[in-house]
């Protein structure tokens, strides 16, 4: 039986628990050490500590405080581990605690996070998504139901202080060229609401000045919110200080590639149980900078797909070149716009792609001046059907409660 390395409280807050922080430096001391080879347990809240409730109101959402985020379980130290080495971390397993099966979706209001489509979707919104085993269904998207990929949206190794001053170098340098932007270009340290784990007060008060926020996918890995890895996943992370440092956090029960909404997972607290081992010399013998991993061999079994195209030209008439960010937008777009024929609003159409096992295709990037861009709608997980026909679209949707909105102060 794995031993539960990090244990947490969710009745309690998370500053609460010095095994967990939400700043990323090399200097936060590893809460557990491990050998490689063995495997363990640890326990997450959701991504932003509990903020977030299980009810038919997005004022939550609106108003959460982002300066927090993520709240991450770690760092664990693994003996042996040297800069330039890799870390293989093995998922073996992952779900929700059995006293909280739901989890949420959010759009976050255009002055408080933003998203993918932020200029359509300018205000909070919010679904809850509850879990029954492998599916999940929610009061307010009705006539859909698909099967969960649980994984960790974030999951990463601690920086070294070199590495820390250079993202913090260059994210203040992009910052600056449009400091008044809204949302911002990037998250610059903040330490009024940072949590160091167990740093001493006052190293961690000098450190949370540095500390990087974690928003971001980085060298180290962080905030990727890639779907796939999940149960059976292997990934190879660059080690850059002593031991490591693995932090892992962000649980999602499912999500669409893209994570379109910024929320854009069915966010969960659960537990992530883990086995690690070591490549000596890693970094080198396989010039790898970024991490790298095998995907789980355990994925949602869905054959049929509508598959939406999008080009490097934006929903005002622009043309881009080559910009798969545009393209990917349209497609995103487009799909909504379909769904909307069968009943869907909006707002319910945008939280199936970002929380429904959709796949995200870069298609072509060399046919000036557009890329190609396709997002992939399993079919199977609405139960009518949703594939063009001579009779056109019929309203099928249930009418009832709509994605809740919470409008801006």
């Amino acid at each position: 039986m794995a031993e539960t390395i990090i244990k947490i409280d969710l009745t309690k807050s998370p500053y609460e628990n010095e095994m967990i922080h939400n700043r990323w430096h090399p200097d936060i001391p590893m809460v557990k050490t491990v050998k490689p080879g063995e495997d363990f347990i640890i326990e997450c809240y959701d991504w932003t500590g509990g903020q977030i409730t299980n009810n038919d109101n997005a004022d939550d959402v609106r108003d959460v405080d982002l300066s927090q985020v993520h709240f991450l379980s770690g760092p664990v130290g693994v003996e042996g581990a040297e800069p330039g080495d890799l870390l293989v971390v093995d998922i073996l397993d992952i779900g929700a605690f059995q006293e909280s099966l739901w989890g949420f979706n959010g759009f976050f209001s255009k002055k408080n996070g933003g998203g993918f489509l932020t200029e359509h979707f300018p205000e909070a919104q919010k679904s809850i998504w509850d879990i029954n085993g492998m599916f999940t269904k929610s009061r307010h998207v009705p006539n859909v139901e698909f099967a969960g990929l649980v994984h960790p949206g974030l999951i990463g190794c601690l920086p070294s202080k070199e590495m820390l001053l250079e993202w913090n170098k260059r994210e203040k340098e992009l910052y600056d060229t449009e400091p008044d932007r809204v949302p911002a270009l990037a998250t610059l340290p903040y330490a009024d609401t940072a949590h160091m784990g167990k740093m001493a007060p006052d190293a961690a008060k000098i450190a949370a000045a540095e500390g990087a926020r974690t928003v971001p996918p980085r060298e180290h890995g962080g905030n990727c919110d890639i779907k796939d890895l999940s149960r059976g996943s292997k990934i190879y992370f660059p080690v850059y200080v002593k031991g490591g440092g693995l932090s892992v956090g962000d649980l999602h029960f499912s999500q669409g590639d893209g994570e379109i909404t910024f929320c854009g997972a069915i966010e969960m607290a659960g537990w992530i149980h883990l086995r690690v081992s070591l490549i000596k010399d890693g970094m080198a013998k396989y010039a790898i900078k970024n991490p790298i991993f095998k995907p789980s061999p355990i994925a949602p079994k869905y054959d049929d797909y509508l598959i939406f195209e999008g080009i490097s030209v934006d929903e005002y008439g622009e043309q881009h070149y080559l910009d798969v960010h545009v393209a990917y937008r349209q497609a995103c777009l487009n799909a909504i716009n379909y769904l909307t024929k069968f009943g869907y609003s909006k707002a319910q159409a945008y939280a199936i792609l970002g929380c429904a096992p959709v796949q995200g295709h870069i298609s072509g990037v060399v046919d000036i001046p557009n890329a190609c861009a396709t997002l992939w709608l399993p079919t199977d997980i609405f139960d009518f059907d949703v594939n063009p026909s001579a009779e056109g679209p019929t309203k099928k949707v249930s009418p009832g409660m709509d994605v809740p909105l919470s409008k801006d102060k």
